[in-house]
């Protein structure tokens, strides 16, 4: 599943509510979010948190250096360190793998699309967000362009639904399977 809509629409919360379901339905879930970081109200950076250890990592911050999203130096070995390294334990240990988010800051690692690709290859249920301008990066546009994904698009009128679709989906996705 991959769940896309406009910043700020409530992506990542969709997920997290998702995975929060799933785990009460007694599912392991791994893999990892991406929260903002705020500083007296400005947005000063985003960080990653691993789901299963709580592990915690900058993808990117407020600051001088390469390379740069805007005003964001991105922190590929973070992202690498913590992020990829979630997705890879989750491949191992987990039920569903969650990736927040398949985006242009982490598509600067080589590392994490080959961690995205391995995951989208397994028998697992993914549930990934992705940048609503993913189609702009050949990267973004051969994952939009499986047949094997449900793109679900977020919005102001559907993002109380859409844990529960997810959900829905994955249990679904699951049960064919035979639990992954």
């Amino acid at each position: 599943m991959l769940v896309t809509g406009r910043p700020g629409i409530g992506k990542t919360t969709a997920v997290m509510r998702a995975a929060e379901e799933l785990r009460r339905a007694g599912m392991r879930v791994g893999g990892f979010v991406s929260r903002e970081e705020r500083k007296e109200g400005v947005r000063t950076g985003f960080v990653i948190v691993d789901l299963e250890t709580s592990e915690e990592a900058y993808l990117a911050r407020v600051g001088d250096g390469t390379p740069r999203i805007g005003k964001y130096v991105v922190l590929v070995s973070e992202l690498e360190r913590v992020g990829v390294a979630a997705i890879k334990r989750a491949l191992r240990t987990a039920q569903v793998i969650v990736i927040d988010e398949i985006g242009p800051m982490e598509l600067l690692s080589h590392s994490f699309k080959q961690a995205v690709l391995e995951a989208l290859n397994s028998p697992k249920p993914v549930v990934a967000t992705i940048h609503v301008r993913a189609r702009e990066d050949p990267f973004g546009r051969s994952v939009l362009s499986r047949k094997d994904i449900a793109l679900l698009e977020v919005n102001a009128s559907n993002r109380d639904r859409i844990p529960r679709e997810i959900v829905r989906l994955v249990l679904t996705y699951a049960g064919a399977s035979g639990g992954g």
